[in-house]
């Protein structure tokens, strides 16, 4: 998970960061009202750290559990918090398969230099 550095984020970034096309995110932003990036003077759209998370759970709603866009909108209004708890949980294990990824192709790595005696 990319971490949120930046005060503001073009719809390109933020499209980059939460994993989808900008048309979807142009989309949710019909969809879920909440979703209210700010709007410069040539009208580009700038999304806050808080527009970004609330387009994660949007997308792990609709994308990774496969809800309805009906069924995303009840959940973010009812169940919020555990659907944050959710994501956060899911990063986690992410984070842990990535790292046991990593040690077994080191010790695959390591074994494959090991000499054994004839």
């Amino acid at each position: 998970m990319e971490t949120i550095e930046k005060q503001f984020y073009r719809i390109q970034e933020v499209a980059e960061i939460v994993g989808v096309a900008p048309s979807a995110l142009r989309y949710w932003e019909k969809e879920f009202p909440e979703i209210a990036p700010r709007r410069g003077l040539s009208n580009i759209r700038h999304y806050t750290p808080a527009d970004i998370e609330k387009l994660r759970m949007i997308h792990y709603l609709v994308k990774v559990k496969g809800l309805k866009l009906e069924a995303a909108k009840e959940q973010l209004r009812v169940n919020r918090g555990n659907i944050s708890h959710e994501m956060e949980i899911i990063n986690r294990l992410d984070n842990v398969k990535q790292e046991m990824k990593q040690l077994l192709k080191a010790f695959s790595k390591r074994e494959q230099n090991i000499r054994f005696p004839s």
